[in-house]
């Protein structure tokens, strides 16, 4: 396979939810399932004001403040359980199309993943895709005190790949994270498995086998702050 193009000094950041893996579906039916355990019934504005949330906001949001973070912490942790119970034996059929021949494709420059998601959400969707020698550097959600929108998670990323913030190139679903990467003065690609447009971006692709996406970082710089 022929190795993409970018300008050396850019690094590429990856959110995973809507991005590596389509599961903003999969975390709606099991957050519907999980709280019917406790006579909730899941509206469609609880499902909005999950997008791009660390777990344990989602489950203070969900249940109310007067549970204890021990508690909070087990309830997040037993949704993810079911949640990777549901796509034992088929998360390849839920990867985000193309995300594997990109990766291979842009294997010779630093790449990170940066996401909300739980440490053991991570380790379950790069192990059992085979993606995760393609990342150089991962952060999740308990590596850092403020999840996105706070830019954060994305200035930690970029630390880790000893590359200027201005160097990196983001790929996102949500609002918040595209709120994120822009605070970090990152430049931010949108992709519509969550949201058909996502103002901030510079570009909004269906998936990683747009051949304007190609052409759009083959014609990115590197930045005087480097």
């Amino acid at each position: 396979m022929s190795g993409g193009r970018l300008a050396e000094g850019l690094a590429l950041i990856f959110d995973m939810d809507g991005v590596v893996i389509d599961s903003n579906p999969e975390h709606c039916a099991t957050w519907t399932e999980f709280n019917r355990r406790y006579g909730i019934e899941t509206t469609d504005e609880m499902i909005a004001r999950m997008y791009c949330k660390r777990n344990d906001e989602i489950v203070r949001d969900y249940f109310g403040d007067g549970l204890s973070d021990e508690e909070v912490a087990a309830r997040g942790a037993a949704k993810e359980q079911l949640f990777r119970e549901r796509l034992v034996g088929r998360l390849q059929d839920v990867l985000v199309p193309g995300i594997l021949n990109f990766l291979q494709e842009y294997q010779q420059y630093p790449i990170a993943l940066a996401t909300n998601a739980e440490p053991a959400n991570v380790e379950f969707v790069l192990g059992q895709s085979g993606l995760l020698s393609y990342f150089r550097a991962i952060v999740d959600g308990h590596q850092v005190r403020n999840p996105k929108p706070d830019p954060e998670v994305y200035v930690k990323a970029a630390g880790l790949l000893k590359i200027a913030p201005a160097n990196c190139v983001v790929f996102e679903d949500s609002l918040s994270g595209v709120t994120a990467a822009r605070r970090a003065g990152m430049r931010v690609i949108g992709l519509c498995t969550t949201h058909v447009y996502l103002q901030g971006t510079s570009i909004t692709v269906d998936n990683f086998f747009s051949r304007e996406l190609r052409s759009w970082l083959q014609a990115q710089a590197v930045t005087a702050s480097a």
